[in-house]
């Protein structure tokens, strides 16, 4: 989780230092080792956090993606955006594979396959809608809006990405609730990431 908290306060700012404060720094070893045990958190917090954990590998795979693509100046029937939503997609899910096989205890090929089982039952749902809702807003903005590609070189648009992670979070949000009471999700939590 400490890449997570960093990480949501690139598109939520203010909000994600409060829900730091209230739900990730009870997690801490620093405050468990004053406190002893943390406070019981609510089934709505449990589902943001996770919400927020799938959110990471979009916004960690949304930079990697726009970098690559725009980068190497890949294009589609004359275009950044199909390149763009390739990249951004794939990258979120080599992100979330990266984050399972890094908290995987067992070793070797076993590690391996166990995170890429993980990440499918617990992981892609989310990734997969909160991708879906970020790719459809900057769709939306790009051919409906501006009428041109956007460069990452402009301010206007990581606002304009940093709005369909906004999106993105919420549209996530319904899958996440609905594998956390399947259980899917249950073995993240309270696990270092």
């Amino acid at each position: 989780m400490e890449v997570v908290w960093p990480t949501t306060a690139l598109y939520f700012g203010p909000v994600a230092v409060l829900a730091y404060r209230q739900w990730g720094r009870p997690q801490s070893p620093r405050w468990l080792e004053r406190h002893r045990t943390p406070p019981r958190r609510s089934r709505h917090a449990v589902t943001i956090i996770e919400t927020l954990h799938c959110a990471t590998h979009c916004v960690l795979g949304a930079i990697i993606g726009t970098v690559f693509v725009f980068g190497f100046s890949f294009e589609i029937f004359d275009k950044r955006l199909w390149p763009e939503f390739i990249g951004d997609y794939v990258s979120a899910v080599l992100v979330g594979l990266a984050f399972r096989y890094s908290a995987q205890a067992d070793t070797g090929g076993r590690r391996l396959w166990a995170a890429i089982r993980r990440f499918l039952r617990g992981d892609l749902l989310s990734v997969s809608v909160f991708e879906f809702a970020l790719l459809g807003w900057l769709a939306l903005m790009e051919l409906t809006v501006f009428h041109e590609t956007l460069q990452p070189s402009s301010p206007v648009f990581w606002l304009i990405v940093q709005i369909g992670l906004v999106i993105g979070f919420f549209a996530a949000w319904p899958p996440t609730l609905w594998l956390v009471r399947r259980g899917a999700k249950a073995e993240l939590l309270g696990t270092p990431q």
